[in-house]
């Protein structure tokens, strides 16, 4: 009898347990630990911080969810890994012992390698979290009664770009609606080299799918830049040329910000040496496992994946949602493996596939694989990649609360984008 443990319940780590449950034996036991017991669906807080969906819109109660897959479940904080001993000692005094552990932690939030970043203590807004996204709808409904200049991006080391594309045309969007568009100028800040890059090196003609939305909705931006500092209604930046030296600083005044942070792993499990690398994220190897401690796996945002090439400002790569479909099937087969006295021998396709909502429209994207170069490098745009993005919400959160492990990207590959063998998982 063989007990896992998922240390985590976000995107990767619920789905993470059902299919853990679907592939160990029946004598084995799966144990969720997380520090919420409500799961919030993440892709969708762009919306929340318009007012277009509310908090109850988007949540699960992870309780009842786990309860009808006979999953255990804790919903208390881990203070530190002890990997030496398999366990993980949790807030609250509890030490959870396992056979195998699954992090699936997503990231910690940088803000404070900015001053002045963020919606706690700072002057920007962020749609990483609900409680995030919430400030953010309320600063939302200040700038339609005082509009004025909007600044969103990212800014230097952030990995997760595509949500700042989503709202910064969801915010356009909105305030046209508000019909005060007019009296909005937006300005894209980002580390990326070019619009479009993704920290994917681009995907298909992402580069000028954007440009093109950004110039037909009269947005400026600036790649290659820096987040210098952030004061109250102004945001310090500088721009870096290719050839590494930086242009003087520019002052962007305004009164609205959303600036997605640079992300680094959790303390509870950062600085374990052979676990976790200089920015606390965990390193696997090809079977999502950790080479020193082999009972120890890793899905999602929360794990090491190194930058493609170097840029003038650091970008770091995005973990999309297929490609963590495909890690946590990899790794639930693998431990599969393991507790019936078999090697790993699974390895994730690591491809992306993307739909990022304009509010009326978007863009999708496939990448196959997400690294190039690539068999699959495919781009599109039109209106019903808001209504797939719409679908994708309902399906995901239907199959949370219902318990199930089927993964939504392979139907959309197959069945709508018509691109096969996406979702294969390899053995390596």
């Amino acid at each position: 009898m063989a007990h896992v443990v998922v240390l985590g319940a976000g995107l990767g780590g619920a789905i993470m347990a059902y299919e853990l449950k679907d592939q160990l034996r029946p004598e084995d036991t799966v144990t969720v630990v997380t520090k919420d017991p409500k799961y919030h669906f993440v892709p969708s807080n762009p919306w929340i911080a318009v007012g277009w969906r509310k908090r109850d819109d988007i949540t699960v109660d992870l309780t009842s969810a786990m309860a009808k897959r006979k999953i255990n479940f804790i919903p208390v904080a881990a203070r530190q890994l002890v990997a030496q001993e398999n366990r993980i000692e949790l807030i609250d005094g509890q030490s959870v012992t396992y056979d195998y552990l699954v992090i699936a932690t997503g990231p910690e939030l940088a803000f404070d390698e900015i001053e002045g970043l963020g919606p706690d203590g700072g002057f920007t807004q962020s749609v990483c979290h609900i409680d995030h996204a919430e400030k953010a709808e309320a600063a939302f409904q200040m700038l339609l009664k005082n509009p004025g200049p909007v600044v969103i991006g990212a800014v230097q080391g952030a990995s997760c770009f595509g949500p700042a594309y989503e709202f910064l045309f969801i915010l356009e969007t909105a305030l046209r609606k508000a019909k005060i568009r007019d009296k909005v100028p937006m300005t894209f800040v980002t580390p990326e080299p070019y619009i479009g890059h993704l920290g994917l090196d681009g995907v298909g003609d992402t580069k000028g799918l954007l440009e093109s939305e950004m110039r037909s909705k009269t947005i400026k931006w600036m790649t290659s830049t820096r987040v210098k500092k952030v004061e109250d209604g102004k945001m310090t930046v500088e721009e870096v040329g290719d050839d590494g030296v930086a242009k003087p600083e520019k002052v962007l005044p305004f009164v609205y910000s959303m600036m997605l942070p640079a992300f680094r792993g959790i303390k509870p499990v950062s600085g374990i040496e052979g676990l976790s690398n200089p920015r606390g994220f965990t390193i696997v190897d090809q079977h999502q496992q950790n080479p020193k401690f082999k009972n120890i796996f890793a899905v999602g945002v929360c794990v090491a994946i190194p930058p493609l090439a170097p840029t003038p400002v650091a970008c770091g790569v995005p973990k999309t949602g297929f490609m963590i479909e495909s890690m946590v099937t990899a790794t639930a087969h693998n431990i599969g493996n393991l507790v019936r006295g078999k090697e790993p021998d699974q390895v994730g396709t690591w491809n992306a596939i993307c739909l990022a909502d304009f509010g009326d429209g978007g863009i999708a994207f496939v990448a196959q694989p997400q690294i190039p170069p690539r068999n699959v490098n495919w781009s599109s745009s039109g209106k019903w990649v808001h209504l797939a993005k719409v679908g994708f919400e309902k399906y995901f959160l239907r199959k949370l609360r219902q318990g199930k492990s089927e993964p939504f990207y392979e139907s959309l590959a197959l069945k709508v984008l018509g691109i096969d063998k996406l979702k294969e998982v390899k053995k390596g």
